[in-house]
């Protein structure tokens, strides 16, 4: 062992030695040396950061309510302003099946109908009908249509805009929300195992006597409103040849983040994969190589896909940002495929023109107002009771022991001196 190892004979005079053994200074600085668990010298690590508290005084906070008071109140009032200049036809075609019949257009109950123009109050005279006709999906089926015709009494300016609602629908619910596969809508061709399994009970389901992924998988893709919505045409009493359509196209309605990066053309073969439950009528005979869907160009489905966050909610079916729309009596056609009894909800078409607010919201607008108002309210009690009954800033009787001291006998005026 080094410590019993002889040192060299280096003494002084009273015979004790001036060096020691190398290897046992290294030996004992071996044994103390650890690694320091001192976090870096910075003002962040260290909680050092620099930060300021207000004081909460009458001067500072009267102020404010006043400019909360001079910035809400301009801003309440361009917004219903530029909203009330919005206009828009609102259409409720959810008892359509029930309430219209097949041998004449029969009004439709005001209850679900809703208008508004700008200087007009003419009703547009909303009326419906049914008929049976060859659904859009298979040439095999025959479904329900819902004819609905109403008279423009205006033109409407572009740029114009094609919307359904749906009303009482959770796409908000956890587990809907994250019932996808990013990768599988990015166009990866993933196997059975790489699916996510949020897409559980829709990640599978039995075909043709085997297993297969379902593409896409989940409950939002399951879910897709997939109602027909056809562009309203213009009747022409001459000649039903010279009817005019006014279309509605359904390019770049969706978010470009989501059409240029989030979907892509699928990599499965249409042999690998098979449409989700809903999607039976739409695909009556499975995926082939003509009808594999393609979801980078399929918008109606990307902007079903980015779930609402309340459960009414509005989505972008088509727009027309070049043509007016005159004025006369139009007809629309709706396929009915999706049911909302089972959810206790209801579909409505909206043709609305929009502001830099976005579409007719007025009731953002009654907000900002009723906060000014009570920034206002608020500011002018202040106000009153600074005015007629201020607080004395540093009185030591507003201290919070200040009673304590009074009960044990303390004098506040020796403690004032002290201080």
């Amino acid at each position: 062992m080094n410590f019993l190892r002889k040192r060299k004979d280096s003494s002084d005079d009273n015979g004790f030695s001036n060096e020691i053994d190398d290897d046992y200074v290294n030996e004992i600085n071996d044994s103390t040396i650890h690694k320091s668990r001192k976090p870096p010298n910075t003002a962040f690590r260290q909680q050092r950061l620099k930060a300021w508290q207000p004081i909460l005084t009458p001067k500072s906070v009267i102020p404010l309510l006043i400019l909360l008071t001079v910035i809400f109140t301009p801003l309440g009032i361009a917004i219903i302003f530029t909203t009330y200049n919005v206009e828009e036809l609102n259409i409720d075609y959810s008892n359509c099946e029930k309430l219209a019949n097949y041998d004449t257009y029969g009004s439709i109950p005001d209850k679900y109908t809703g208008y508004h123009f700008k200087h007009i109050a003419t009703s547009p005279d909303f009326k419906w009908k049914l008929l049976n006709e060859t659904s859009v999906y298979n040439k095999d089926d025959e479904v329900t249509t819902c004819l609905i015709q109403f008279n423009l009494p205006k033109d409407l300016k572009p740029p114009l805009y094609l919307y359904y609602k749906l009303t009482n629908f959770f796409q908000n619910h956890r587990k809907y929300v994250e019932s996808y596969d990013l990768d599988q809508l990015g166009g990866k061709a993933l196997s059975s195992d790489d699916v996510t399994d949020n897409c559980k009970p829709l990640k599978h389901r039995e075909y043709k006597g085997e297993t297969r992924l379902i593409y896409p998988c989940g409950l939002i893709a399951n879910s897709y409103f997939n109602d027909s919505i056809n562009s309203p045409i213009l009747l022409n009493t001459r000649s039903t040849e010279n009817n005019e359509t006014y279309e509605f196209v359904d390019k770049d309605i969706s978010w470009p983040s989501d059409r240029n990066h989030k979907f892509k053309k699928t990599s499965y073969k249409p042999d690998d994969v098979v449409p989700p439950p809903n999607w039976d009528r739409m695909y009556p005979d499975g995926y082939t190589n003509e009808n594999l869907p393609n979801v980078q160009s399929w918008e109606h489905l990307q902007n079903w896909m980015r779930t609402a966050a309340l459960p009414n909610f509005y989505k972008l079916y088509g727009q027309n940002k070049s043509s007016v729309m005159s004025s006369g009596t139009y007809q629309m056609s709706v396929q009915l495929h999706y049911p909302v009894e089972i959810f206790g909800g209801s579909k409505n078409i909206i043709i609305t023109t929009n502001s830099i607010f976005g579409g007719r919201n007025i009731a953002l607008g009654i907000i900002y107002i009723i906060v000014a108002v009570i920034s206002l309210v608020l500011g002018i009690a202040f106000l009153i009771q600074y005015l007629i009954k201020p607080r004395k800033i540093g009185d030591h009787n507003f201290l919070q022991n200040s009673h304590i001291n009074r009960d044990i006998g303390v004098n506040n005026d020796s403690y004032r001196d002290q201080l």
